[in-house]
């Protein structure tokens, strides 16, 4: 291992040097960090990093995911970025197992963005651009059309990352 990759790895363990799938960057650098620290250090988000989450990551790294291309494609698109970094590490706000869901009345893709609302509610004050992006995450799976094209780059954003953490090998979870 070289210098530098040990270095990265020291910074990466310590907490001093956070990345995102696909991305070389310390987002703790970029303008996005301040946007989303206070979030990525309560207990609520923390947590979700002991979960698994479309099979090679967590769902912390997902959420965390979504959230900085989120915000970079909203950023290039002239739209409220800000909410949109928000509301997409929190738009898989839930704490139990995917795989052990079970209801007869509705399915986890229907479900999953009803507790992550509920429980980014208890967390922090929400506007209704938040709140749509959340809810809505799972459109076109879900019935219900986004309301703002904030919700709709989510939805996007949102499959497409799930799509490179499935192909990553570098942030496998062991």
């Amino acid at each position: 291992m070289t210098r530098r990759k040990a270095e990265k790895l020291r910074k990466m363990e310590e907490g001093l040097w956070i990345h995102v799938t696909g991305s070389r960057k310390n987002i703790r650098q970029t303008e996005f960090f301040p946007l989303v620290e206070v979030l990525l250090a309560s207990e609520q988000v923390r947590a979700l990093g002991l979960y698994r989450h479309h099979v090679h990551t967590t769902r912390y790294q997902h959420c965390l995911n979504v959230a900085y291309y989120n915000y970079r494609v909203c950023r290039m698109l002239h739209l409220d970025a800000v909410s949109a970094a928000r509301a997409g590490l929190l738009h898989d706000l839930y704490h139990y197992e995917t795989a052990e869901y079970t209801s007869s009345s509705m399915p986890h893709s229907s479900y999953h963005p009803l507790a992550a609302l509920e429980a980014a509610e208890e967390l922090i004050t929400m506007n209704d651009r938040e709140r749509d992006m959340i809810e809505k995450h799972m459109w076109p799976v879900t019935r219900h059309r986004p309301k703002y094209a904030e919700s709709y780059v989510l939805t996007f954003v949102d499959k497409y990352c799930a799509v490179l953490e499935f192909l990553s090998r570098s942030h496998r979870v062991l």
